[in-house]
C-alpha cells in the first residue's frame, strides 16, 4: 500500500480514473397478500401498503403511527436507565446556580446537543458552560485537562453530550477531583464491554438498559435530559411550547448522524421538520439563508437536512472551530448570526476545494496500485491531507470501489485514518483487533477513528488486510442498487406523489423508494438536467395501432381516500430504474 503527498500532489503518471464496480440490480420480495390486506386495511394504495410491509409494518394502526408521527408517540425520558439521577443532580446545580460543564464533540450532533441543554438550563435559570474540543490540537473525547481547569474554575458538575463512553481515564480524573460526572452517549457498547465510572450514565445501548429507543443520536438524548428536568417544572409548557421548538435541532441532528429513522428518531424527525418551516432563533434564520433555503416557501425535507444544513454545520468543526456553530444558535443578533453563517459557507467552500484535491491524488492512487487492487479493505495514506475531510474522503472512496476503506492522513509522525465500511462488515470490530496499535480510537460498525504512531502504519495495514481476507469474500466488487417495487408508469399520479410524500423524513432505516418500471419506452433521448440528474420523455407499451399514443392519468374524488394527503402543486418524481427485465 502506497503513499501519496498532499503537498505537491501524487508522485504517480497520470493514468485513467479507477474503473468503477459494477451496478447489480436486486428487486426486492413482495408481499402481494400482506400488501394488499394492509392497503385494503388502512385504505392505502397498493404500493405505499408495499413499501410499509417490507419495514416491517403489517397493521393498520402501526401504519397510521408510522405515516402520522405525533408527539404523543415520544417515549418518558424516565424510561432511561440513569434519568432519575441524571435529572436530580442537574435539577440541584440549576437551583444551586452551579456552572455546568457541557463537555460535546464537533460535528453536527456533539454541538446541537450542546445547544439544547444549554438553553435548557439556563430557562430554569442555571448557569452552563460549554468546551468543544478542537478536532487537530485537541481530537475526540474528553480530556482530562479540561476537567482539571473546569474544577479550578469552580465547577462541580460536568455533562458530556455524544461522547463519553470509551473516557475511563478522564472519569477517573473526574472522580479524584469531586467533579460529578453525568455521561450522555448513544454509540455502541460490546456485550460485557465495562462503562466508565460517573454519577450516571444515559445510553440506551448500556446494559440493563430498557428505554424502547436503542439507535437515538447524541443529540436526541441530551433532548431527552432536557425533557427531563423540564417537564419536571412544568408539563403543560415544555410539551406544548419548548419541546416543539426543541425537535427543530434534535431533528437536524438526527438526520445529519445517520441513525435509522425509525421508531422515536422518526418522530423526532419528521415533528423537527415541521416546526422548522417557522424557525424563530436568528441563526437558524441565517444558516437557512446562507444554504439558500426557505422552509416556508418549500417544506424541508431530511435531503435538504442532511446535504445542505449539516455540511455547513459540520464545516465549523471539519476546518476550524466548532464552538462557533454553539454561539450561531445561540445568538439574538441578527448581524452576528449573519457573520457566522457566512464564515460557514466559507469554511464549507473551503472544505470541498480541500476534499476534491485529496480525492484526485487518492483516485490516481486507486487506479496504479496494484496492491490496491486486490485489497478488500483498502488503507490509503497520504500526508498532510486535512484531518478534518478524512472521514469524507473514506466514504468516496468506499462510494468508488463498494470496499471498506480507510483514509490515513500522516503528519508529524503521527497517523490520524478515518474509515467507513460496508454491509457485513463490522470495521469497529476490524481495528479492535489491532487495538495494541493505536494511541486512541472509537467508532461504530459504519465508522471508525483513531491515531497511532506513523511507524506502526505498516504493522497495521498488514494486520487489516489478513483480518479483510479471512472475513470478506474474494471476487468483484458490486455495488447494490436496491428496487423496492414495481410501479407501472400510468399508476403514477399526483394523488400518489402526496401519499409517498408521507414517508418522509427519508434516510437510514427508511430508504428513498426506488421503483422499477418494465416495458417501458424513450421518445427521445434522455435530457440532462442540474444536480447531475436527468429527464426521460417515457412511452408506455401500447398496441401496435395506437404506436404515438401517450397516456395520461387522471384521478377522481372516489380515487381518494379521505384521509389522503394534498399532493400539493409540484409532487416529487418517484426515482425510478428503467428497464424490460431486472437482472
Amino acid at each position: 500500500m502506497s503513499s501519496v503527498t498532499a503537498e505537491n500532489g501524487p508522485a504517480l503518471p497520470p493514468s485513467a480514473p479507477p474503473q468503477r464496480p459494477r451496478q447489480v440490480w436486486v428487486l426486492a420480495q413482495p408481499h402481494p397478500e400482506a400488501s394488499a390486506s394492509l392497503a385494503t386495511a388502512a385504505r392505502l394504495p397498493q404500493v405505499l401498503a408495499e413499501l410499509l410491509v417490507a419495514r416491517g409494518i403489517t397493521q393498520p394502526s402501526e401504519a397510521h403511527a408510522f405515516l402520522n408521527p405525533s408527539p404523543s408517540h415520544l417515549n418518558d425520558p424516565f424510561l432511561m436507565l440513569g434519568m432519575t439521577p441524571a435529572a436530580d443532580r442537574l435539577e440541584q446545580a440549576i437551583a444551586a446556580r452551579e456552572p455546568v460543564l457541557l463537555y460535546g464533540d464537533y460535528d453536527v450532533d456533539g454541538t446541537t446537543a450542546v445547544v439544547l441543554l444549554k438553553t435548557a438550563i439556563e430557562m430554569l435559570g442555571g448557569v452552563a458552560r460549554f468546551h468543544v474540543p478542537h478536532r487537530l490540537r485537541e481530537g475526540y473525547g474528553l480530556q482530562s485537562s479540561v476537567l482539571e481547569a473546569a474544577h479550578t474554575d469552580g465547577v462541580r458538575l460536568v455533562i458530556t453530550v455524544d461522547t463519553g463512553m470509551r473516557a475511563f481515564a478522564e472519569a477517573e480524573t473526574a472522580r479524584q477531583l469531586g467533579l460529578d460526572l453525568i455521561i450522555t452517549d448513544h454509540h455502541l457498547l460490546e456485550a460485557g464491554d465495562a462503562v466508565p465510572h460517573a454519577l450516571a450514565i444515559l445510553n440506551p445501548n448500556q446494559p440493563g438498559c430498557n428505554y424502547p429507543e436503542k439507535s437515538l443520536c447524541g443529540a436526541a438524548i441530551a433532548l431527552k435530559l432536557a425533557q427531563a428536568v423540564l417537564e419536571r417544572r412544568d408539563p403543560v409548557r415544555t410539551r406544548e411550547k419548548t419541546l416543539p421548538s426543541f425537535l427543530k435541532l434534535a431533528a437536524i441532528a438526527t438526520i445529519a448522524d445517520a441513525v435509522s429513522l425509525r421508531g422515536e428518531n422518526r418522530v423526532i424527525a419528521a415533528l423537527g421538520l415541521l416546526e422548522l418551516r417557522h424557525p424563530v432563533g436568528a441563526g437558524l434564520r441565517a444558516l437557512f439563508a446562507a444554504a439558500a433555503l426557505d422552509p416556508a416557501a418549500k417544506p424541508l425535507t431530511g435531503f435538504d437536512v442532511a446535504f445542505r444544513l449539516a455540511p455547513r454545520i459540520n464545516a465549523a468543526g471539519r476546518m476550524d472551530v466548532a464552538s462557533e456553530v454553539i454561539e450561531l444558535f445561540t445568538t439574538r443578533s441578527t448581524g452576528r448570526a449573519a457573520e457566522l453563517a457566512a464564515k460557514l459557507e466559507h469554511l464549507n467552500r473551503e472544505r470541498r476545494e480541500t476534499e476534491a484535491t485529496a480525492l484526485t491524488a487518492i483516485e490516481a492512487l486507486l487506479a496504479t496500485s496494484g496492491e490496491l487492487a486486490d485489497d478488500r479493505l483498502l488503507v490509503v495514506d497520504g500526508i498532510g491531507w486535512h484531518r478534518g475531510v478524512i472521514g469524507i474522503l473514506a466514504s468516496r472512496v468506499v462510494e468508488r470501489t463498494a470496499r471498506p476503506a480507510i483514509v490515513v492522513s500522516v503528519e508529524d509522525g503521527v497517523a490520524h485514518g478515518s474509515g467507513r465500511s460496508v454491509d457485513g462488515f463490522q470495521l469497529l470490530n476490524a481495528i479492535e483487533s489491532c487495538a495494541d496499535l493505536f494511541t486512541r480510537f472509537g467508532g461504530h460498525a459504519f465508522a471508525v477513528g483513531f491515531a497511532l504512531p506513523a511507524d506502526r502504519l505498516p504493522e497495521l495495514k498488514r494486520r487489516l488486510r489478513l483480518y479483510a481476507e479471512e472475513r470478506l469474500a474474494a471476487g468483484e466488487a458490486q455495488q447494490i442498487l436496491h428496487i423496492h417495487a414495481e410501479l407501472p408508469l400510468d399508476r403514477i399520479t399526483p394523488v400518489l406523489a402526496g401519499w409517498l410524500r408521507k414517508l418522509e423524513p427519508l434516510g437510514h432505516g427508511n430508504p428513498e423508494p426506488i421503483f422499477v418500471a418494465r416495458n417501458a419506452r424513450l421518445l427521445s433521448p434522455p435530457r440532462i438536467m442540474k444536480s447531475a440528474t436527468f429527464a426521460l420523455n417515457s412511452l408506455r407499451n401500447r398496441p401496435a395501432e395506437q404506436p404515438n399514443h401517450v397516456p395520461r392519468t387522471r384521478s377522481s374524488p372516489a380515487q381518494v381516500p379521505p384521509s389522503a394527503p394534498s399532493a400539493g402543486t409540484s409532487p416529487p418524481a418517484p426515482r425510478f430504474s428503467v428497464l424490460p427485465k431486472v437482472p
